[in-house]
């Protein structure tokens, strides 16, 4: 671990997949919950045959490619709401022999795994199948439906869910095999189908449980800023945790002349230019600045705390503003001390956390959490401000199916998302970004997970309980995102206000939470006596 300074003074002056979809996984109590997400309509007694006659369409194709031919030139089929008439009106097409003969064979639709009762797995009350990013694709454009691959489809995010299923019964065998049944399922769908590629990610994250035990691990800490920085420019959601954040700060810093930043993730610095700029501008003169960032080692030799500290001290001399920055590089969060810090009496203190209190929530029988000792010190700072912005979703559930079930339907909204607004350019890196959470959420366990996102109403118990109380995030904080959504030619983000706290989503799905907290010195001083 180690710390350095940098500073510079002058003279102060003013100068698609789940868009549509989203909670709508289950239209009415006797219609099935996986397909409705799907954009079907089918009673769940229903299920069984309509597995059946989807077998039996599939196998007609298979055995009269003539006739598959001349009814794709008569017709051409839309996606349907009725999945049960669709099939029928498809099988009326082909010629009554052929039917009868198939009608004389018997039924063998078992690879779906469908039990008695129509549920693949696990009952459909207790499962939401988040299969709305293939949803979103048909919702831009009706496109002619291949009905094998409308069918490897479904199939695909079934046979998703089971697999999960079996990996948290331990049966890892059957896992495996269904591994490799998806991996030929996938070669059934268009690739530019929304659902092909969040069931690639998902589809290599369980082989690698089942096969390798483990996540998929960066080299080195600066690949991690390449992607970081491109999932920065590829959507809105970055961008909105450093408006709200410094917008919070700055009203924060108000009528102090000594202000000090603390900020839990320095990587690339791209927040603080903004915040640096906003302060010189300041009525009465900007304050004097101090910004610590913490950030982790570099194993190549390289000091990129240092060099983000030097590019951010140019800045701050070109405008005006008296700055002194000092890195603290640190392997992990919870090995910071407040010393480190050197806070001082006279200053007013921010703490800044952008998706980072999260990989603190590892816990087991012995040790605590490592948020809870972070908070006691972050409190005995006495700072003016806490911004902590997290990914909106519940990923450290101790059960691997409600984890996974959670994790499918999140990151489905949020592909969706990147494939409607994201430069091509930027959105390939900005998935890789994506895919190693996915990974660790899925492949990890115990200490060896990071990825452990909470919602809003988790992390206003855990900060409430730490001795902190709530700030409001003003009606400024709220344009500032909104004005930032202009930015992005996708129509489907919105900025909700939640109890004084904002999310940004998409398509009414919040994705990024964003809080604001102050130390309570009413309870630290009952505490005290």
């Amino acid at each position: 671990m180690a710390q350095y300074e940098t500073s510079s003074s002058s003279t102060a002056s003013s100068g698609s997949s789940s868009s549509c979809l989203t909670g709508k996984l289950a239209a009415a109590p006797e219609i099935d919950g996986q397909l409705a997400g799907a954009g079907y309509r089918v009673r769940s007694s229903e299920l069984n045959q309509v597995a059946q006659r989807l077998e039996r369409l599939e196998t007609v194709m298979v055995s009269a490619p003539s006739d598959v031919s001349q009814l794709a030139s008569d017709a051409v089929h839309y996606n349907p709401s009725d999945l049960a008439a669709w099939v029928d009106s498809l099988l009326s097409e082909f010629s009554q022999p052929q039917l009868d003969q198939l009608q004389s064979q018997p039924s063998n639709y078992s690879d779906l795994g469908y039990q008695d009762d129509g549920v693949v797995g696990v009952a459909v009350s207790e499962l939401q199948y988040p299969t709305a990013a293939m949803g979103e694709s048909w919702t831009h454009a009706p496109p002619q439906v291949d009905v094998v691959e409308e069918d490897s489809g479904i199939r695909l995010v079934h046979t998703l869910m089971t697999c999960a299923e079996w990996l948290q019964r331990g049966d890892l065998r059957l896992a495996g095999t269904l591994v490799d049944e998806m991996r030929s399922l996938l070669e059934r769908v268009n690739s530019s189908c929304g659902i092909w590629k969040v069931a690639a990610y998902f589809v290599d994250a369980l082989n690698r449980r089942v096969f390798c035990a483990g996540g998929l691990s960066l080299t080195t800490p600066y690949e991690n800023e390449i992607l970081y920085h491109h999932y920065y420019e590829a959507c809105p959601y970055l961008k909105f945790a450093h408006f709200t954040a410094n917008q919070a700060i700055l009203e924060a810093f108000e009528g102090h002349d000594c202000v000090h930043v603390v900020d839990f993730n320095l990587m690339h610095g791209l927040q603080w230019p903004a915040l640096i700029q906003a302060l010189a501008l300041r009525p009465g003169g900007p304050p004097v600045l101090r910004l610590t960032g913490i950030g982790p080692p570099s194993p190549d030799g390289r000091d990129p705390l240092r060099e983000i500290g030097h590019r951010l001290a140019e800045l701050a001399r070109s405008v005006n503003v008296r700055f002194a920055f000092r890195g603290v590089a640190a392997p992990r969060l919870e090995d910071v001390r407040p010393w480190m810090l050197q806070v001082s009496a006279n200053e007013a203190v921010a703490v800044n956390s952008i998706m980072q209190f999260h990989r603190l929530l590892a816990s087991d029988s012995i040790h605590a959490p490592p948020i809870d000792s972070v908070l006691t010190w972050i409190r005995s700072l006495n700072p003016k401000i806490v911004t902590v912005i997290e990914q909106e979703a519940n990923h450290n559930q101790p059960q691997f199916l409600d984890r996974f079930t959670e994790a499918l339907y999140y990151y489905s909204t949020m592909f969706d998302s990147l494939e409607a607004g994201a430069p091509q350019a930027e959105k390939q890196l900005a998935e890789v970004y994506l895919q190693r959470e996915i990974c660790d959420v899925l492949c990890c366990e115990g200490s060896a997970r990071e990825e452990r996102h909470e919602p809003l109403a988790m992390w206003r118990i855990r900060f409430t309980e730490s001795g902190f109380k709530p700030l409001h995030l003003g009606s400024n904080a709220f344009k500032q995102a909104s004005m930032l959504l202009t930015l992005f030619s996708a129509e489907g983000y919105s900025v909700e206000e939640n109890e004084g706290c904002l999310t940004l989503g998409w398509h009414s799905r919040p994705l990024i939470s964003a809080s604001a907290w102050h130390a309570d010195v009413t309870s630290a001083a009952a505490a005290s006596r």
